[in-house]
């Protein structure tokens, strides 16, 4: 279950083959993770770059700063719009969708994640 992941790190040493194995759903798909691990770690790891589309301009938007301080990672997760990839740990069983027009998280009387 490696795919795109680091499994040998010069710093970091080895992954640990102790992790527990879970799968999820994106977009009606099943895939594979570790418990745990962000939601944007394990959609990297797949190779899934493009999470939703900018409000204004319709642009692709994916991972940016992958450290939860901007808002481009956005996607729904169990029903609940605007969740950052970046900070959501996986569950077993999430259910995630990407793909659509968020509304910006900065306007007047938007829900803050």
């Amino acid at each position: 279950m490696n795919y795109g992941r680091i499994m040998n790190h010069p710093i970091l040493g080895e992954w640990s083959s102790e992790r527990i194995g879970i799968s999820f759903r994106l977009d009606d798909q099943e895939y594979e993770a570790f418990d745990g691990e962000t939601i944007a770690a394990a959609l990297l790891a797949h190779g899934i770059r493009t999470l939703r589309y900018h409000e204004d301009t319709g642009t692709p938007r994916g991972f940016y700063c992958n450290i939860g301080h901007c808002f481009e990672c956005r996607v729904t997760v169990d029903g609940i719009d605007g969740q950052r990839a970046c900070l959501t740990p996986l569950k077993n069983g999430m259910d995630i969708r990407t793909g659509r027009t968020l509304p910006s998280p900065l306007k007047k009387g938007a829900h803050l994640p």
